[in-house]
């Protein structure tokens, strides 16, 4: 399959999984625009890497997924939004009664409001073009629940219902809406974190990512960047057109327990 001709707005795609994500759409043809609430050489830098790379045009655009009014500025500059990956997030841990206000209202802000925010201005563009795919990446803690996160669970779980509801909205119009749903994916942040911890743990490095970091994940295994990536491009497939309204699980088996 080809995704020529489409242009793709990911939401938190300097790093990480929105990154991730980014490359395989560019891979598979898509025009890309990435994002972050920096603007900084590097970032530039980056989207030019990546449409020599592909071969694709790759533009950076500034906007902070905490406030609103940037968030439908991110669409509207792009101009044209066929592919919408709402992948900003952040993430707190601290138990109910000792959460701080701040963090609560910034993750609820940026993992939940602002696909609001830009889902409601690309919808616009997506029915003018007859076309459309929306793919928000939740969480299995869109599914599931623990402890101390309480921010961040409510967020994905929201996310979750937001997708049913957008997908319901566009339900014939060809255009869809799904959560992809990871568990641990190995990304440069997780990566950074894993002789920490082999140290707090005293064990090596294959014992503590499975005994420790994947202990809720049945493979054992992180989930990569790639694969979240290729689930992407298949729901913006034509073998995909159908899927709407639903989670897709990249978990390892985690919410099957």
């Amino acid at each position: 399959m080809t995704l020529k001709d489409k242009t793709a707005i990911i939401t938190g795609s300097n790093s990480g999984i929105g990154l991730g994500i980014a490359h395989e759409l560019a891979r598979a043809g898509a025009d890309i625009v990435l994002n972050s609430f920096t603007d900084s050489d590097e970032d530039h830098k980056l989207a030019e890497a990546m449409a020599k790379e592909h071969g694709v045009t790759v533009r950076y655009i500034k906007a902070d997924m905490s406030k609103g009014a940037e968030c439908r500025a991110l669409i509207e500059t792009a101009g044209r939004c066929d592919i919408l990956v709402n992948n900003a997030g952040i993430q707190h841990v601290a138990p109910i009664e000792d959460f701080p206000v701040e963090k609560w209202d910034a993750i609820i802000a940026i993992n939940l409001s602002s696909a609001f925010h830009t889902t409601a201005a690309a919808l616009p563009m997506m029915r003018k073009a007859a076309w459309g795919r929306v793919i928000n990446i939740a969480s299995a803690h869109g599914l599931t629940a623990s402890p101390y996160k309480s921010a961040y669970i409510a967020a994905k779980h929201g996310i979750v219902g937001f997708s049913k509801t957008t997908a319901l909205e566009t339900a014939q119009e060809h255009i869809t809406c799904n959560a992809i749903c990871p568990g641990y994916v190995l990304t440069p942040l997780v990566e950074a974190q894993i002789p920490d911890t082999m140290k707090k743990y005293n064990m090596g490095r294959e014992e503590v990512i499975k005994k420790v970091m994947l202990d809720r994940q049945p493979s054992k295994e992180f989930a990569t960047v790639q694969q979240l990536g290729g689930t992407a491009v298949f729901l913006c497939s034509d073998a995909a057109a159908q899927i709407t309204g639903t989670t897709i699980s990249v978990d390892g088996g985690w919410t099957a327990l």
